[in-house]
């Protein structure tokens, strides 16, 4: 029976096993957290990434059909993340990306976006850097696609950089219950 791990990735974690990079580096150089020091389970791999610099859900997998599934655009599965911007979007930033954005690799189809209220989420070490003088503000920001940075691609596009983004959601996998740097078991359904 295959296996399915979600797992909260922390800020500052690469989302493999190990980090060819800090190997390939001096060895005076720290050492880059990995899923290794998280996850403690043969065979899974993850399906899709979650950048360095990004937190939230990361599904793992040890069927190569479901991952494939979650990671392929082509499947179209809607990825959900809370995402902290500079600034705070009107409605015509807002409609630029329900519309879809303009990016150098392309137009990203449409989203679903919509302004929120700062959501309930564990700090983040390190914390954001606050600006008394530059507001910033959250939105919820569902899309089908998966290219590389394209959150905080499209966020720039409209004028409000990225500065935190947590994804929630991959189809109907979510975060909830599951604390920063922990993991639990996930059901596969057929409705996934």
């Amino acid at each position: 029976m295959a296996r399915l791990i979600l797992f909260n990735k922390p800020y500052g974690v690469l989302c493999q096993f190990t980090d060819r990079l800090g190997e390939a580096q001096s060895v005076d150089a720290p050492a880059r957290p990995t899923l290794s020091d998280y996850i403690c389970v043969p065979g899974v791999y993850p399906a899709g990434r979650l950048d360095l610099d990004s937190e939230g859900l990361l599904l793992l997998t040890d069927d190569g059909r479901l991952q494939a599934r979650i990671a392929d655009p082509r499947f179209e599965s809607p990825k959900t993340y809370l995402v902290q911007v500079e600034g705070e979007p009107d409605s015509a930033s807002l409609d630029a990306l329900r519309r879809g954005v303009v990016l150098k690799d392309g137009p990203t189809r449409p989203a679903t976006v919509e302004a929120i209220a700062d959501p309930a989420l564990w700090p983040r070490d390190p914390p954001v850097r606050f600006r008394k003088t530059v507001p910033d503000s959250w939105i919820r920001l569902t899309i089908t696609e998966g290219r590389n940075r394209q959150v905080r691609r499209m966020t720039a596009a409209i004028g409000h950089p990225t500065l935190r983004l947590v994804r929630w959601s991959i189809g109907g996998w979510t975060l909830d219950g599951v604390p920063p740097g922990e993991w639990r078991e996930g059901v596969i359904g057929p409705a996934r």
